[in-house]
């Protein structure tokens, strides 16, 4: 899974020093990412690279986190260079660039930019935020709200039966493959309550049997998921939500049709139970 970067070691310890030419300057707008592809994979620029764009690079920056050592900060408002071998790209493209320690990288830093971008202000009083010196926090001066970056759970849900497993698609959604049926932990219900009420909102089927697989950061949309399998409990007739799902099958595990990508959770359920693994 994306994650998944060893040897490599991922460290998000707060240490915000102050970066040196070296570092990595990590640059985002919404959806978007300065960075450079070539044959090898995916390049981030370094503080080397850009302070010619920018004089203030050097004290307009956020530490991010530390990956082999090496450090990686958020950096703002650098002018663009119409040739330059860094270009701005989606940010989907850490679904699958490589090498994997970069596009994990790079997501999980697109995720703490939106952090910050969403809470320049203070939500109880419309202040402006400040940065802590100590730890990953912004606080208002007047008011004294504190903010720490919050990770919404969520839970995919391998819904099973016998030899067989409950797959979808979403609706109006731009990835078209098959997947697990998923869904946001609400306040007050615990994730196995949420698995059974996702299943019944999508799909109309009880199910029992509920147990914890595995956990996975998903950058994408700030998200811990968190991965489950269950039996079905009864009928296996299936009552689609339109407004969630394109469509919901049956697939026997023969027939579940092979997932060449490894970054996420959803896709290693599947592949495990294909492969009589759970």
């Amino acid at each position: 899974m994306i994650q998944d970067i060893q040897p490599h070691h991922y460290d998000n310890q707060y240490k915000p020093v102050p970066p040196d030419g070296e570092c990595y300057a990590m640059y985002y707008e919404p959806r978007s990412v300065l960075v450079k592809k070539a044959a090898k994979g995916i390049a981030f620029p370094k503080f080397r690279d850009l302070e010619r764009l920018n004089d203030e690079i050097y004290q307009d920056y956020i530490y991010l986190f530390t990956i082999d050592e090496e450090r990686y900060y958020l950096v703002r408002e650098i002018s663009r260079e119409p040739l330059s071998e860094y270009t701005m790209e989606n940010t989907e493209i850490f679904r699958e660039a490589r090498p994997r320690y970069l596009s994990f990288a790079g997501i999980t830093g697109y995720q703490l930019y939106n952090w910050y971008r969403n809470h320049k202000f203070c939500g109880r009083c419309g202040h402006l935020m400040k940065r802590d010196g100590k730890e990953r926090m912004l606080f208002c001066e007047s008011c004294g709200n504190m903010e720490f970056p919050k990770i919404c759970p969520a839970v995919i849900i391998g819904v099973t039966d016998g030899n067989r497993i409950l797959m979808s698609k979403y609706a109006g959604r731009a990835y078209k493959k098959y997947a697990l049926l998923a869904g946001f932990t609400e306040i007050g219900e615990t994730v196995e309550q949420t698995v059974s009420r996702e299943v019944m909102e999508e799909v109309g089927l009880k199910v029992k049997n509920i147990r914890y697989y595995k956990s996975q950061p998903w950058s994408f949309s700030d998200t811990l998921l968190m991965g489950f399998y269950c039996d079905l409990d009864g009928e296996d007739i299936i009552t689609l939500d339109r407004e969630e799902l394109a469509l919901a099958k049956w697939f026997e595990r023969e027939e579940i049709p092979e997932v060449s990508s490894t970054e996420s959770l959803t896709n290693e359920m599947i592949m495990k139970f294909k492969n009589r693994e759970v």
